[in-house]
């Protein structure tokens, strides 16, 4: 099954802005290109995308490992 252009999602790229093949044929998806999906990868791992602490810990003498 191929995709033909009036099948084709289009989404905005979560990096870029840009436009976005949201289909098989992008190996990226939702990213528009594999530069994109590497720069989110990046900022993940650079922790600059953060989840909030569900509950801060109270006892100062708990140590996490």
């Amino acid at each position: 099954m191929s995709d033909s252009p009036s099948t084709v999602k289009t989404v905005r790229c979560p990096a870029c802005g840009g436009p976005s093949v949201y289909a098989p044929s992008n190996p990226y998806r939702p990213f528009c290109c594999e530069r994109c999906k590497g720069m989110d990868l990046g900022a993940w791992a650079s922790e600059h995308f953060r989840l909030p602490e569900r509950e801060p810990n109270s006892n100062p003498d708990f140590e996490q490992n």
